[in-house]
């Protein structure tokens, strides 16, 4: 096993010692390099636990069943982890983001934007509105309100895209909070 001064502060079992449901877990994630993501590896002592990341993950942003688009959900993903002082996700959700938007450089405005706490000079309309949910969703969740849900509604957001959008802010809300405290890295 490998100790906490490596990728995390807590113990983790490296590729090449993990047997049985973790090596399967392992042979079934890992990249084309063989690499496993440090935020997985992090769960490696509970292979359970890393089954449940990786359902909730594939449920909440890989479903072909949601409504809202990828790059959106990243976005969040972005604004949430930014919110949460999170730089490893910030990262890691800002690279999915740039293989997600074609247009050179709108990836970098999107995170500009966010960086800034400005949605509002990329995002327009139910964009921006999913924006200041998020961020108020992850800021201050006490302050949410059904008024709030039906500001998301007059934008033109159904039932279904503003769950899409609070599975998506919890979910991010949930890895940052793993990232950081486990101290991943």
């Amino acid at each position: 096993m490998a100790r906490g001064d490596e990728m995390t502060w807590i113990k983790t079992v490296p590729f090449e010692d993990a047997d049985g449901s973790l090596k399967n877990l392992y042979e079934r994630i890992k990249d084309p390099d063989g690499h496993i993501d440090n935020v997985l590896m992090a769960h490696s002592l509970r292979p359970h636990l890393m089954e449940g990341h990786l359902d909730l993950r594939e449920h909440v942003l890989n479903n072909s069943k949601n409504a809202l688009a990828k790059w959106k959900l990243d976005a969040i993903g972005i604004y949430v982890s930014l919110l949460n002082g999170c730089d490893y996700c910030v990262e890691y959700y800002f690279a999915a983001l740039e293989s997600l938007l074609e247009a050179e450089g709108d990836a970098i405005r999107v995170r500009a934007a966010l960086e800034a706490g400005e949605p509002e000079r990329v995002f327009t309309g139910a964009d921006l509105a999913m924006m200041f949910y998020a961020n108020l969703l992850t800021a201050r969740p006490d302050k949410i309100s059904v008024s709030m849900i039906e500001e998301l509604r007059n934008t033109g957001l159904e039932d279904g895209e503003i769950l899409e959008i609070n599975q998506a802010v919890a979910y991010f809300s949930y890895v940052n909070r793993t990232v950081l405290g486990l101290g991943i890295h």
